[in-house]
């Protein structure tokens, strides 16, 4: 039999359906369903994912695709101390450098990482060092210079190129001990707004300008020496990987500084410019990762200075990746803001609301969503706008808010799928509240009396708890407010609020202040648990979003629609947002719907044929 092997090969397996699993890689088998011999085949390609926190462009990088840093940069007040965290889905703030600057050189990891030199008030020789939370001080460089090249890692690092203060164009090479540089063997040709890739012994820098690059230099721990000439000369180019297998994206052409999408793989003698290019044109982004798993961020797109916050996953995979991503649903009936909803992304329910401006406008109006287009229901028993519910779409709760005449609501109603009914009044009428919960087992938190022009009371008690029947005071918020937005989300014994960029727990008892949204807004929609939260929107027009898990915020996919004052329903694994305040001119409400679909993976399958 070994000696039929190795004359004849081994048999082609034989499947009932085709396989789905990443570890079919280099299989090849016989799909019975499709009646076809079908291979999983590793493909190079970029995706989507969660943009960075705020725009920014000439920032340093470090760390891994799953474990990534972005370190300071522009235009965040010209010269940003900001460092921002990845997890492999999101980003969350990280602790400030002591020095903020754009134009320097990052390497590491995220729990290990360097930041070198750059442009703060002036071109610096600082490097700070960053454990995973705080950056402190390390040794200063030799020659300060910005827009330089920086590989290896915190106890071994690697400063090349650049140019210092005076504005001279530098070649100088600097190797960092964790302690202090010193200088080594300079390189071949000075430049600047080049990239590096590699470590301390096996460097590896390539582009750069002015004139724009296509020199390439390996270092062996004592020299330089030529490596392969990229295809296309660039600068404010990134990149990552190592030296004998390195990755050079994007970058900028030389007159005007046009960003490019253009992406090169280096085997250690020769780049070819690979078939995957960049989804988004960009120069001065970070680079982080290795030559089969990376990460680009932010830059500048697609002319200097316009700062992004756009970010894209390079993978070499049998599997194919599609994004997370908001898509538009079926519209609403009735445009509104300041409405209530409930329910899932397939069986939501909204209710209530204000249906144009200027004046009130309360509306009674009920809707029911099926995951396509939405179907009058019945009204409100009372009209109301500026109030929150909880539950199902067969099982929901409405309370409090603003009715007609300006009054401050104390009444509830449910419903049951067919007609709404009032139900036992609140102690205290309030409005922009936040709710959470289930029929038999409800929140109604925050809110206040009175309103514009006048200021707003808050009101007491802080939180009521609903059981289906009665409410009764329950724990009080540490900082009592008002929501503005639909802020509420996860049960009686495991519930979220969110206001301003302020988070609280609640454990059925009491409040408890937990970790802040990374943006700051007022008047989003916050739906999923206590661990699995998304808020999206805000004011004004806001189109970012957040997921929460349980400790703490991260960045996920932007909504297409900014809106604020929006009512949410379902989870992070299938989210719905409906309707809002999108335009400061009239009507100033809208009646689109956007659902969230989380990233999704399949198998890259080839067919097999004879030709």
């Amino acid at each position: 039999m070994t000696d039929y092997k190795n004359l004849k090969g081994k048999r082609v397996k034989f499947f009932t359906s085709d396989l789905s699993d990443a570890e079919a890689e280099g299989q090849l088998f016989f799909s019975d369903t499709n009646k076809e011999i079908k291979a999983a085949v590793a493909t190079a390609a970029w995706s989507a994912s969660a943009p960075l926190i705020s725009v920014k462009r000439f920032l340093g990088g470090a760390g891994t695709q799953a474990a990534g840093l972005a370190i300071g940069g522009q235009p965040k007040a010209n010269t940003g101390a900001e460092t921002e965290e990845y997890n492999g889905s999101g980003w969350a703030s990280g602790g400030d450098l002591s020095t903020g600057r754009c134009y320097l050189a990052g390497c590491g990891t995220q729990t290990a990482g360097l930041a070198i030199g750059g442009n703060g008030t002036a071109v610096t020789a600082e490097t700070e060092e960053y454990d995973g939370s705080s950056w402190t001080a390390g040794g200063d460089l030799d020659t300060g210079r910005a827009y330089l090249a920086g590989m290896g890692t915190q106890t071994a690092g690697l400063a090349a190129g650049g140019r210092d203060a005076p504005e001279t164009i530098q070649d100088a090479t600097e190797e960092y001990n964790g302690t202090s540089w010193s200088e080594q063997t300079d390189m071949s040709t000075a430049r600047r707004n080049l990239s590096g890739a590699g470590t301390q012994t096996a460097g590896l820098v390539f582009g750069g300008g002015t004139p724009n690059s296509d020199a390439a230099e390996e270092y062996d721990g004592s020299s330089w020496t030529a490596g392969g000439s990229l295809n296309t000369a660039r600068r404010y180019i990134s990149g990552f990987g190592i030296q004998t297998s390195a990755l050079a994206i994007g970058g900028a052409s030389a007159s005007p500084a046009a960003a490019l999408t253009t992406v090169e793989s280096y085997d250690g003698s020769t780049w070819t410019t690979s078939p995957a290019s960049l989804a988004t044109a960009r120069a001065a982004t970070a680079g982080v990762g290795t030559s089969t798993a990376g990460l680009a961020a932010g830059g500048f797109s697609p002319n200097f200075p316009t700062a992004i916050s756009a970010v894209e996953e390079y993978n070499v995979t049998a599997m194919t990746v599609t994004a997370g991503a908001w898509a538009s649903g079926g519209n609403l009936n009735t445009a509104r803001r300041y409405q209530a909803g409930c329910g899932t992304q397939t069986a939501a329910l909204t209710a209530g609301g204000q249906t144009s401006s200027p004046g009130l406008n309360e509306t009674a109006n009920s809707e029911e969503y099926d995951g396509s287009s939405w179907t009058e229901g019945s009204n409100l028993n009372t009209a109301r706008v500026a109030f929150d519910g909880f539950g199902t779409q067969t099982a929901a709760v409405a309370m409090g808010g603003r009715t007609p005449g300006d009054i401050d609501a104390v009444t509830t109603e449910e419903y049951g799928g067919t007609s709404w009914t009032n139900a036992n009044n609140m102690s205290a009428g309030r409005r922009y509240l936040a709710g959470f919960g289930i029929l038999t087992a409800g929140v109604a938190a925050g809110g206040g009396t009175g309103g514009a022009p006048g200021p707003m009371s808050l009101s007491s008690p802080g939180t009521e708890e609903y059981d289906g029947t009665n409410w009764s005071a329950g724990g009080t918020l540490n900082t009592t407010r008002t929501v503005f937005g639909a802020a509420g989300s996860g049960t009686l014994t495991a519930g979220l609020l969110v206001h301003g960029d302020a988070t609280e727990e609640y454990d059925g008892t009491s409040w408890t202040e937990s970790s802040d949204l990374n943006t700051d807004r007022d008047e989003g929609s916050t739906s999923g648990t206590q661990s699995a939260s998304f808020h999206a929107g805000g004011s004004p027009f806001f189109t970012g979003t957040e997921t929460y898990d349980g400790t703490s915020w991260l960045t996920a996919p932007s909504i297409a629609t900014g809106r604020s004052n929006a009512s949410a329903a379902g989870t992070t694994a299938a989210g719905l947002l409906i309707a809002g305040y999108n335009t400061p001119s009239s009507p100033r409400t809208t009646n689109a719907t956007e659902e969230f679909t989380p990233e999704t993976t399949a198998l890259n399958l080839k067919t097999i044929t004879d030709s």
